[in-house]
């Protein structure tokens, strides 16, 4: 099984949403990272066949997914951003008219909306009116949703918004069971939500790809750039100022423990720290927009220097 995205562009007027992606999909669960705005929704389209590249092409098991058609949406399931219902569906009637237009006949229709109620944790409200639910509720409906086809290839763009840390919690492990045998693509910009279950990672920014490895071969990217040092409380505006500050901690004895990061550390005092995917998703994405050289060139498996 694999889903190969081919130097796939899109462009939009005179904007290039996606340059030139190429991207290799084999079974598991993979992280598409990146920034609002880095062109993830885009190529997520793109991959499931709603929209078409203006260049290249998508491939499943070597075949374009646009030849492929039917055959292609019958083994796919896709989460979008905001997904659409009818104001008037409860959340059974959504995921019964959902299985009919995936094919599904009446009797697999109620084994895996049962299921799959259990699953997300909707079972107490499968008879309330979706219009009615909160945020995270509407969430686990669009997951459901999702899943509905047993896809072999599931796609969802920022699944986890709205869903507390105990939900969170719960979708991922159903997804690392549900990626045994599967290719599951997960667009997120909140990091912790891939960053121990993806296989690997794409980092994309601007529509172009940055990085791609797993989380231990991305994390050494920031080797020797993640410092941590106790400053007085009354320094932290001015260390601000001047540096990427990652956390901050008040300790009992008023100081502040810093974590930054930073070419070179900034006193005598700071001492390396040990990197996490999020900060090299901080690396790459400063806030405030500062821009560096070094981190806009690319190289599958890593970053130029």
């Amino acid at each position: 099984m694999e889903l190969l995205i081919d130097k796939v562009s899109k462009k939009f007027k005179d904007k290039k949403a996606v340059d030139n992606i190429s991207l290799e999909l084999m079974p598991g669960v993979w992280g598409l990272l990146g920034a609002n705005g880095a062109g993830k929704t885009t190529l997520m389209r793109m991959i499931a066949g709603i929209m078409q590249p203006t260049s290249g092409q998508v491939l499943y098991d070597g075949v374009p997914i646009q030849t492929l058609g039917e055959g292609y949406r019958d083994v796919f399931g896709f989460l979008p951003q905001e997904f659409g219902f009818y104001p008037e569906f409860t959340v059974k009637d959504y995921l019964a008219y959902v299985a009919a237009l995936k094919g599904l006949t009446e009797r697999e229709s109620r084994r895996r909306i049962r299921e799959l109620l259990e699953r997300v944790s909707l079972t107490d409200v499968y008879n309330k009116k979706i219009a009615r639910l909160s945020g995270g509720m509407k969430r686990r409906v669009g997951i459901a949703q999702a899943l509905l086809n047993d896809p072999e290839i599931l796609i969802l763009d920022e699944p986890t918004g709205g869903l507390d840390p105990g939900e969170r919690v719960r979708f991922r492990n159903l997804l690392s069971e549900f990626a045994h045998d599967r290719i599951v693509l997960i667009s997120t910009h909140i990091v912790p939500d891939v960053e121990y279950i993806a296989t690997c990672h794409a980092i994309i920014r601007d529509g172009r790809l940055l990085a791609t490895g797993t989380t231990e071969e991305l994390v050494r990217l920031v080797e020797g750039k993640v410092w941590s040092c106790t400053i007085p409380a009354r320094a932290v505006p001015e260390y601000e100022s001047r540096l990427q500050i990652i956390s901050l901690r008040n300790e009992n004895d008023g100081s502040v423990s810093i974590r930054y990061l930073a070419e070179n550390p900034c006193n005598d005092i700071s001492v390396p720290s040990v990197p996490r995917l999020e900060d090299l998703y901080l690396w790459l994405f400063p806030q405030g927009g500062v821009e560096n050289p070094k981190r806009t060139s690319r190289k599958k498996g890593g970053i130029h220097r």
